[in-house]
């Protein structure tokens, strides 16, 4: 007899989500992305008080993630929110907390 998975695809993605998205600079990260279209790595550095390689990591969860991309324009890096898993995001949590 196999036993069937106690999660569904739903909550596993749901769950992906929540856990890039559960610390205060991965947040503001996404803020400031879902404002503006495109931003490069450098200008949030600028913004952020914490050093670079802590940001590449915030930066690596969210893609990671799926909840945004990014595009190498050397020297820089582009991100974007990667509007296709960022609406599902949106779906999946306004679902979640009944609205």
């Amino acid at each position: 007899m196999s036993k069937k998975s106690a999660t569904t695809a739903e909550q596993q993605k749901i769950a992906r989500f929540a856990k890039a998205m559960g610390h205060p600079i991965r947040m503001y990260v996404l803020e400031i992305l879902s404002k503006q279209t495109c931003c490069y790595s450098g200008d949030l550095s600028e913004v952020l008080p914490i050093a670079k390689s802590t940001l590449s990591q915030h930066l690596k969860e969210l893609k990671n993630a799926g909840l945004i991309q990014g595009k190498t324009e050397p020297p820089k890096i582009k991100y974007c929110l990667n509007p296709e898993n960022w609406n599902e995001a949106k779906k999946l949590f306004n679902g979640f907390f009944g609205n």
